[in-house]
């Protein structure tokens, strides 16, 4: 298509788009990157600009999850091949929507995504895996009548998850729902958080070095968070992420010598395939066995086998796909537990996740999400 046949195109879609938001009240919301935008009152088309929000539309959804789901980017497909599958089994209409682009944001097609006739999107902050806020495809997007609303479970997710949901509660007409998981969430979020600061507070409180080595044995030693993403999850947990004075942003890299120097005492390597594809074997398909083990060779490579979290056996698996999920409640429990065992031994990571399954999710829960290498 050349570039007039395309501003037509844009055109025609724009002019369709306002007639039918014609007779449909609109209503004004900020979203997660500070733009105002108008979102019509019933949304009945929704595109998803990062496939994984499906995470995020499944808890506010439920058993609905895909009725509104008009197109999506292709992240979710190709990068957390069993978080699909998981959601094709139970919804098997997952395979027949449409999708926009690949897993990097200058493989979505604008094109296709009008095609589809959203009557709304939903777009990551960190712009990842889809158009970040700024970016051309936006502004056509914007240009042709659709709005655009980005949220944030990656970047930020401690201070963005709440907001975010919020957001796409109200976009969607799932208020309730979104704050009945809101409870939920500040419920376990919070008590780790208030018992850390009451621990701090006193004498003797350390918190400990932690390696988080983001799909270990799967990349270059090592992808790290910084100030962000993970980072986060490891500082509310009461340890000290050991990437935050190198990586200015939420995600990065360390250099081994780096990390001998700083020899971290807890080592967690996250994971995100079943066994058999590198790396440690985490998530819907993944056995404790299969996690355990691949958990153990993954800790034992050159780059990292020699730290003192290694050597004495606080080595822990964690699935990769928390940084992206309004689900990390659970990682941030087995955090605390790992970091300091005394202090959270009343709190079980399973038990959350399992409640958490029940009560707000349409698919049963499966496979591993967190290991340890100790039996």
């Amino acid at each position: 298509m050349n570039m007039d046949t395309f501003k037509t195109f844009l055109r025609r879609a724009a002019c369709l788009a306002l007639l039918a938001c014609a007779g449909a009240q609109a209503a004004q919301v900020e979203d997660m990157a500070g733009r105002r935008v108008q979102v019509p009152d019933q949304v009945r088309r929704v595109l998803l600009g990062e496939g994984r929000l499906i995470y995020t539309l499944a808890l506010l959804e439920g058993r609905q999850a895909f009725d509104r789901v008009a197109g999506w980017q292709g992240d979710f497909r190709g990068l957390d091949v069993q978080g699909y599958a998981a959601f094709s089994q139970a919804f098997p209409q997952a395979a027949q929507v449409p999708v926009v682009g690949g897993a990097t944001p200058e493989s979505f097609s604008v094109e296709k995504a009008l095609s589809v006739r959203p009557d709304v999107a939903f777009m990551a902050l960190s712009g990842g895996h889809g158009p970040g806020p700024g970016s051309e495809a936006v502004r056509q997007l914007e240009a042709a009548g659709v709005p655009v609303v980005f949220v944030d479970f990656s970047s930020r997710p401690l201070a963005h998850t709440v907001p975010s949901l919020r957001l796409m509660g109200r976009v969607l007409g799932r208020q309730a729902r979104a704050e009945e998981y809101v409870r939920f969430y500040e419920e376990h979020v919070g008590r780790v958080r208030e018992r850390v600061a009451q621990a701090a507070a006193k004498a003797g409180f350390k918190r400990p070095g932690v390696l988080i080595d983001m799909l270990a044995g799967l990349q270059d030693c090592c992808g790290s968070p910084g100030r962000g993403n993970f980072g986060e999850m490891v500082e509310l947990a009461g340890g000290d992420n050991i990437g935050a004075g190198r990586i200015p942003g939420p995600v990065g890299k360390l250099n081994p010598e780096y990390i001998l120097a700083r020899d971290p005492q807890v080592y967690v390597a996250t994971g995100v395939f079943a066994a058999g594809q590198g790396g440690v074997a985490l998530g819907y398909q993944a056995t404790p066995a299969q996690a355990r083990e691949s958990l153990r060779e993954v800790a034992r490579r050159p780059e990292t086998r020699e730290l003192t979290a290694v050597r004495q056996g606080r080595a822990h698996g964690l699935w990769h796909i928390f940084y992206d999920s309004p689900e990390h409640p659970v990682a941030v429990e087995a955090l605390a537990k790992w970091l300091h065992p005394a202090l959270f031994a009343d709190i079980d990571p399973q038990r959350t996740r399992e409640e958490l399954y029940r009560r707000f999710l349409p698919i049963p829960m499966r496979g591993t999400v967190f290991v340890d290498e100790a039996p």
